[in-house]
Order: structure tokens, then C-alpha cells, then sequence
């Protein structure tokens, strides 16, 4: 088994969810691998990575808006705030979804389902520039 490992630098415009399946689909060819899983890991603590879907707009501003009801900037229950109303919601939107996710590939493409995608899910009010490490395993 072989192993390829990257670092990419994703630009946020604040809360949003980012498509990087390419640039996972671009460490892959990179690697050289054909067949195995690629882990995806977001090195922030208000920030994670997500499957969805990627055909319908709407799903996503659904999400954002889902994630809004639950964990509401400002709430009066949050002492950490050292960043904005918006800083421990980040992490709390950050711990309830992934900072990670591993998916398979074969033939040299991710295995995901026809209308899914990887997402980098910004959960800052603010633009980031955040670290996400992809470590491909295979042969």
C-alpha cells in the first residue's frame, strides 16, 4: 500500500459551504493512486467537512439555514465569545458535523453518489483561509 499526502488552502467568504470535491479529485491524480480511500481532515475548530448534495442550491442554503435555528449566534447560554457572537457557535456547528470524512475511490475518481459532494462548511460570519490535509492511502 502506498500513501500521497497534501495540504490545500480553501477560501471562504464566511459562513458557507465551499465544493472542494476538484481539488480532492486533483490530490488524487497527483498521487498517482488508482484504488483506495482518501481522508479529508479540516485543521480548524469552527470549521468542518461534509457530504451533500451537490445538484439542488437549495439544500445548501438549507443547511446554513438549519444550522441558524439550532445553534444561533449570540445565544445568551454561550460564555466563549473572545471572537464574536459568532465564535462558539462555529465550534459547536463544527462538533455536531465532521472534521473529518474518508471516501473511497477507484480508477483514479472519488466513489461518491451521482448528486453528492465534499464540502468545506464555514461556520465564521468572517472569510477564512482554512487548512484542510488530504491523505490518500491506495495502490
Amino acid at each position: 500500500m502506498k500513501q500521497h499526502m497534501e495540504r490545500i488552502t480553501i477560501a471562504t467568504k464566511g459562513r458557507s459551504l465551499v465544493d472542494v470535491t476538484s481539488r480532492v479529485t486533483s490530490a488524487l491524480a497527483t498521487s498517482g493512486l488508482d484504488r483506495g480511500i482518501v481522508n479529508v481532515f479540516v485543521r480548524h475548530t469552527s470549521a468542518s467537512v461534509i457530504v451533500q448534495e451537490n445538484a439542488d442550491p437549495a439544500v445548501l442554503r438549507d443547511m446554513e439555514r438549519f444550522f441558524g435555528r439550532l445553534v444561533p449566534d449570540g445565544d445568551s447560554m454561550f460564555e466563549h465569545d473572545a471572537e464574536g457572537p459568532d465564535d462558539m457557535p462555529a465550534h459547536v456547528r463544527s462538533a455536531l458535523t465532521a472534521t473529518q470524512i474518508t471516501v473511497p475511490f477507484a480508477d483514479g475518481g472519488l466513489l461518491l453518489g451521482t448528486w453528492q459532494a465534499i464540502y468545506l462548511f464555514e461556520h465564521r460570519t468572517a472569510p477564512h483561509r482554512r487548512e484542510v490535509v488530504l491523505h490518500v492511502l491506495g495502490e
